[in-house]
C-alpha cells in the first residue's frame, strides 16, 4: 500500500521532532496512519531458521518472541549462556512450541565469533535472516581481543566478520543490522576509528560505530548482493532498553513516560526480517519506512570518508582474503 502525501508529511516532522517520532506516541501515530506497511503473513517463517545476537536482554527477547510467533526456528546467540538459557526457559513457557536453540559467542572476539560460525553452519545448512543486535556500551574506552574498540568490534566488526563466515547458509537470505537514532549526531570518523583522539565518551562511541553501520551498509549490501543476502539497517527508537536504564538514568528518568518497550522498539527488525517480498536492500529504517542517513551537512560524510572507513574495515574483518 502506497503512502499519502499527507501521512508522509506527518511522518517526517514527526521524524525529525524526535520526541514524537522516536517515542512510543510516534509508532501508535504512524500505525493509525493510512499507508502503514503490512505485517508480514501469520507463520510466515515457518520452516525457516533465524539467528538473533545479543539474544538475553531487552530487544533481543522481544525480536526472539517476534520472530517465533511468525513460526521461525529461531537460534538464539548469547554472551552469557546460563542467562540465555533462563530466558529459553521463560520462551518456551510462555509459547508452548516455540522452536529456541541456544548458543554461545562474544560477538566482540573475532575469534569466537569465527569458531561460532563454522559450529553454526555445520548445523544450519540454510539461514533465512541474521538480525545482529548484541550491543556494548563501556562506560571507559575498551579494546576486544584483537585490539578493536570494543563498540566498533561488537557492532560493526563482529557482525561483518560473522556474516562473512555464514554467507553460504544465508545465501537468499537477509541481513538486519539493528542501530541508533543517535548515529545522526555523530559524523563518519574514518580517521580514528580506535577512537584515540580526544576525550572518551560511552555515548559518542556507542553512536560513532552506529554512524559506520550505516554508511557501510550500502557497501555491504553490494559484497553480499553475490549471494543474493539482502541488507537493512534500523533503528529502533527510543526503548526501554536494559542499556538506556543503565547508561543514561537522567534520560530514562526524563523520557520514561513516552519510552517504547521492547515489542515497540523490535518491531522494524522483524518487519524487516519476515516481510515478503525483502525490502529494498542497504538502507536506513525506522518504523517500517526509510530514512535519510544524515540530517545535517556536518555528519554527511564525503566518498573519500567512505573509502577510508571501508579499506578500515576490510582489513579489520579481513574482507580481501573471505570471498566477494
Amino acid at each position: 500500500m502506497s503512502r499519502p502525501l499527507l501521512t508522509r508529511a506527518v511522518d517526517a516532522a514527526m521524524d525529525r521532532s524526535l520526541v514524537l517520532g522516536y517515542t512510543s506516541i510516534g509508532l501508535a501515530v504512524r500505525r493509525a496512519l493510512p499507508g502503514w506497511p503490512a505485517d508480514p503473513l501469520p507463520r510466515s517463517l515457518e520452516g525457516r531458521h533465524v539467528l538473533v545476537t545479543g539474544a538475553s536482554s531487552g530487544l533481543g527477547i522481544a525480536t526472539v518472541e517476534g520472530l517465533a510467533d511468525l513460526g521461525a526456528t529461531v537460534h538464539m546467540l548469547v554472551r552469557d549462556e546460563a542467562k540465555g538459557g533462563d530466558v529459553a526457559k521463560r520462551l518456551r513457557v510462555s509459547r508452548p512450541g516455540v522452536e529456541l536453540r541456544l548458543w554461545r559467542c562474544d560477538v566482540g572476539d573475532l575469534d569466537d565469533v569465527r569458531r561460532f560460525a563454522s559450529d553454526f553452519a555445520a548445523e544450519v545448512p540454510s539461514l533465512h535472516a541474521i538480525v545482529h543486535n548484541a550491543g556494548a556500551m563501556p562506560p571507559t574506552r575498551s579494546e576486544s581481543p584483537q585490539g578493536l574498540e570494543l563498540s566498533m568490534a561488537v557492532h560493526l566488526v563482529g557482525p561483518v566478520v560473522m556474516t562473512e563466515a555464514l554467507r553460504g547458509p544465508l545465501a537468499g537470505g537477509r541481513v538486519v543490522l539493528v542501530s541508533s537514532g543517535g548515529m545522526y549526531g555523530q559524523p563518519l570518523r574514518a580517521d580514528d576509528p580506535a577512537y584515540v583522539k580526544g576525550d572518551y565518551s560511552p555515548t559518542t562511541s556507542y553512536a560513532r560505530s552506529k554512524r559506520w553501520q550505516v554508511e557501510m551498509a550500502p557497501l555491504l549490501a553490494e559484497r553480499w548482493g553475490a549471494d543474493d543476502i539482502t541488507v537493512a539497517v534500523m533503528h529502533p527508537g527510543w526503548a526501554d532498553t536494559p542499556g538506556v536504564q543503565e547508561s543514561l538514568p537522567r534520560f530514562r528518568a526524563i523520557t520514561r513516560p513516552v519510552l517504547r518497550d521492547d515489542a515497540q522498539g523490535a518491531d522494524t527488525s522483524v518487519w524487516l526480517a519476515a516481510v515478503d517480498p525483502a525490502p529494498p536492500t542497504g538502507l536506513f529504517w525506522h518504523d517500517r519506512v526509510e530514512r535519510p542517513t544524515s540530517l545535517l551537512p556536518s555528519t554527511r560524510p564525503s566518498e573519500a570518508d567512505k573509502a577510508t572507513a571501508w579499506a578500515w574495515l576490510s582489513e579489520a574483518a579481513d574482507l580481501g582474503t573471505t570471498g566477494g
